[in-house]
């Protein structure tokens, strides 16, 4: 059995989740310009260092509580 935590999630189309497999962490990435992409990692640092290059503050711009969070819920896995 593994345990999943949905990140964020705006409409059926676009949300990201993290599904936690024993030690390992799989992120979805759903969108609807670029469909599916997964993305797994062996250890939390290295998702959480895939996720500070991804979501980059410059893309945020004037909206900083989104990017806070999403990291915040990102360290919470």
């Amino acid at each position: 059995m593994f345990k999943k935590h949905e990140i964020f999630k705006t409409d059926k189309y676009n949300m990201l989740t993290v599904e936690v497999q024993g030690k390992t962490l799989i992120v979805r990435e759903i969108s609807d310009q670029w469909g599916e992409d997964c993305h797994t990692f062996v250890s939390r640092p290295e998702m959480l260092h895939w996720a500070e290059k991804r979501f980059r503050a410059e893309d945020f711009a004037g909206r900083e509580d989104e990017l806070e969070a999403i990291m915040t819920a990102m360290k919470n896995v």
